[in-house]
């Protein structure tokens, strides 16, 4: 297990973050803009808060119609695997459906991110090079 990602609406992202942060936890901002989301992300405390942006893509990307059908919430667990092809290939065999898959690099580092559904459970299969 690596970390839990919450979905939360754009009006409440910074009141969430501050809650999080308060008790805590230390943030990396990032905005995945080709995407439309914000993040805030702690690797070490293993949460990560996500939102979309007020953009198209941010509109029309999975995290607001997760957001418009279920409100703020649990919207994936990552799971760390050392081998990102093999972990999927096991996933495919007890019927993945998967949603997304990114690689993102830059600044010493390697990520690569499959978000899915196995057994009705969701979850991202993540590798990185990233502690």
């Amino acid at each position: 297990m690596h970390h839990v990602i919450y979905a939360v609406d754009r009006e409440r992202f910074e009141a969430a973050t501050a809650f999080f942060s308060e008790v805590g936890f230390t943030f990396t901002a990032v905005e995945l803009g080709d995407v439309g989301l914000q993040v805030r992300v702690d690797w070490t405390g293993g949460v990560e808060l996500i939102s979309p942006l007020d953009t198209e893509a941010g509109r029309s990307s999975a995290v607001a119609e997760f957001l418009a059908s279920r409100g703020d919430g649990v919207y994936s667990v990552a799971i760390r695997v050392a081998d990102m092809a093999a972990a999927e290939q096991v996933a495919a065999r007890y019927g993945a459906v998967t949603g997304f898959r990114q690689h993102r690099d830059g600044d010493g580092f390697a990520l690569d991110e499959s978000e899915m559904t196995v057994l009705g459970l969701p979850m991202t299969l993540l590798a990185t090079d990233l502690p």
